[in-house]
């Protein structure tokens, strides 16, 4: 699967709408092979786009969990440590 779609449910705060829009042009983009698409699918990728953008919401908005909000701090640090432990770490490109 696309590696840039992120897990977007039980966050706190929860995913926005622009969030849940990404995701869903990503996922539109892979199954469709477009970054773009031409004039002619135009519309029948956008129409995609916002179909799929609406069944994530309504799954997102209808799940359940008794598990604690997750920190989108919290998260990114845990991937930026898994990052590292894989790739290893990348010296600073500050000045």
């Amino acid at each position: 699967m696309c590696r840039s779609i992120k897990p977007l449910y039980n966050f706190d705060p929860p995913a926005s709408d622009l969030e849940v829009y990404a995701a869903s042009l990503q996922f539109v983009r892979k199954i469709s092979g477009y970054q773009t698409p031409s004039k002619a699918n135009e519309a029948a990728f956008q129409a995609a786009v916002e179909e799929v953008a609406s069944a994530a919401r309504r799954l997102l908005d209808t799940l359940v969990t008794t598990a604690e909000p997750r920190s989108r701090e919290a998260e990114l640090v845990k991937a930026r440590e898994r990052s590292a432990k894989r790739f290893g770490s990348k010296p600073d490109a500050g000045g």
